[in-house]
């Protein structure tokens, strides 16, 4: 039996995972995602990573991801390159969502489908309790810099706090 390893400020996050990168609906329709690396997205620069436990869900739809939005110029005004929001929903529904919040390119939303990234940085949460299904995020968010994590704030229970984007722009 192994033991679950969370991972820690000073640790680089996993950089060869594949991701699902969401774009815009075209005529109504949700496009085909980009592949993307990890790697390709956190190297040699600085980020925001945020994650929540599901698109269109309460908290994530109607707090966490528009503070992010409504906070993306000031965030981005102390050195961040890019905002990622990611969950383990599919490609589609993280286009659909960020059609849905108006994300436009304030924030950049990922889909973790296989839950990869999220299990190897030890941040995974079973979330059938909640009918969300076996694999999900915690909430959580991380300043990275070259893909080494910088800060890290993890949400305990159902708490909204220090993963706001007002809790992230206290720490840059």
């Amino acid at each position: 039996m192994s033991v679950k390893s969370v991972i820690k400020v000073g640790e680089k996050v996993p950089m060869d995972v594949t991701l699902g990168k969401a774009l815009p609906p075209v005529d109504g329709v949700c496009a085909m995602a980009p592949k993307v690396l990890s790697g390709e997205l956190f190297k040699d620069r600085k980020v925001v990573l945020f994650a929540v436990p599901g698109a269109f869900t309460p908290t994530c739809s109607a707090k966490h991801l528009p503070g992010f939005i409504e906070k993306s110029e000031e965030i981005k005004k102390k050195g961040i390159s890019e905002i990622f929001c990611i969950a383990t929903n599919d490609p589609f529904v993280m286009s659909a969502w960020g059609k849905d919040v108006n994300a436009g390119t304030a924030v950049t939303l990922l889909s973790d489908g296989n839950s990869e990234f999220t299990k190897k940085i030890g941040l995974e949460m079973d979330g059938k309790a909640f009918l969300l299904g076996e694999d999900r995020s915690q909430r959580y968010a991380m300043i990275l810099d070259s893909g080494v994590v910088k800060h890290l704030a993890v949400e305990e229970g159902g708490k909204f706090d220090v993963s706001s984007a007002e809790a992230i722009l206290k720490q840059l």
